[in-house]
């Protein structure tokens, strides 16, 4: 809301990651901060607090409310920081207090298996093989009327699991009244993904339409293996038309 209704609120200052949030810097931001009391004090926590953002590999750090109290002290009155989920090998001690419990089940589950997931409010459930594809795939489904119910990525290289685990945490949402499986096979095959579908299909019971869109390397094997599953799945040609099958499913 500040800024959108007070842009000349929001204060941005670029740092060179080289050499860090420099002496000069903290001090401009101290000013236009306007603190009332010691300048030196809140350089130097400032300068503390780029310290921690780097050396804990976060992806956010918030201070709401920064206070000042009546002796002219800063006090970081509450703070919210977010932890690159890619630095979790050098970050062990921080990530050993994570608290699944404040999570999305779901997304719990899918990190288990390597999988990305972001559950959303639609209800055409998608599986897909690279974000820009997941991002591109979320975007046509919404342009024929409908929504996804999830942002859900299983990487370049999934196995047969994954696509399994993909399933059942698909699946698992009651808001899915059908699912979209968009598949471009570079390194990952498509016949793999075909058998991963028809298990997974077959584990989880599947009570809702299935639009399968697959191309790239082994696709004439991954389709007849759909083909051949006596399953009924919706072959899709291309994009678009996996797209306007699987909003055609919901009705």
């Amino acid at each position: 809301d500040l800024a959108e209704t007070h842009p000349d609120k929001i204060i941005r200052m670029k740092i060179d990651v080289e050499t860090g949030l420099s002496e000069a810097q903290a001090r401009d931001l101290a000013d236009r901060l306007e603190v009332k009391g010691s300048i030196s004090d809140a350089v130097a926590q400032l300068k503390a607090l780029y310290d921690v953002f780097i050396s804990s590999d976060c992806t956010m750090l918030e201070i709401n409310p920064l206070a000042e109290t009546a002796e002219r002290m800063l006090i970081a009155a509450d703070a919210k920081l977010n932890f690159d989920d890619n630095a979790e090998y050098r970050q062990k001690s921080l990530f050993a207090l994570r608290d699944h419990a404040q999570e999305d089940p779901r997304e719990v589950t899918a990190g288990k298996f390597d999988l990305n997931y972001i559950g959303l409010d639609g209800n055409i459930g998608c599986m897909v093989n690279g974000a820009g594809l997941a991002m591109a795939t979320m975007d046509i489904i919404s342009l024929h009327g409908a929504a996804p119910a999830n942002f859900l990525d299983v990487g370049g290289n999934a196995s047969e699991q994954q696509v399994v685990e993909a399933f059942k945490i698909l699946t698992a949402d009651t808001k899915v009244k059908a699912l979209l499986v968009n598949i471009f096979g570079g390194i990952m095959k498509c016949d793999v993904i075909a058998n991963g579908i028809v298990s997974a299909a077959k584990q989880v019971g599947l009570q809702v339409p299935l639009v399968v869109r697959l191309e790239g390397t082994n696709v004439e094997e991954g389709k007849k293996i759909l083909e051949k599953s006596g399953m009924d799945i919706i072959a899709a040609n291309d994009l678009d038309d996996a797209a306007k099958k699987a909003v055609a499913a919901l009705s």
